[in-house]
């Protein structure tokens, strides 16, 4: 038995407060995050290219500036990743549950009208 979503509840819940809130919350951390870490990212790049001379700067033994950088590029991913899943947790599952239940039980009122 396949289970027929009414495309009205989802538009409903689209067009809510709550979900306006739940986007709001994720491209208020979303879009400054991504363009920081594209900067850092882009930095890296352009340091590479353009200031060998800073980048080959041995820092000690053979490890120089490059090197500490692009790890470090390895170390922001997972700190982004991180904090995106505590922010996510804190600030985006609560609504995200609520709108979950409001739609399954708009889903049952409307299997049950059937």
């Amino acid at each position: 038995m396949t289970v027929q979503h009414d495309p009205s509840v989802y538009e409903r819940i689209q067009a809510g407060e709550q979900f306006q809130e739940l986007r709001r919350r994720y491209r208020s951390w979303a879009f400054p995050m991504t363009i920081a870490f594209l900067v850092w990212y882009l930095l890296y790049v352009v340091l590479s290219g353009f200031a060998r001379d800073f980048m080959g700067t041995k820092l000690f033994g053979n490890i120089n500036v490059a090197l500490v950088f692009g790890v470090l590029q390895f170390v922001s991913t997972f700190l982004i990743a991180w904090a995106y899943s505590r922010h996510a947790a804190a600030k985006l599952d609560p609504i995200a549950d609520e709108l979950r239940d409001e739609t399954k039980s708009a889903d049952e009122v409307g299997e049950g009208a059937k």
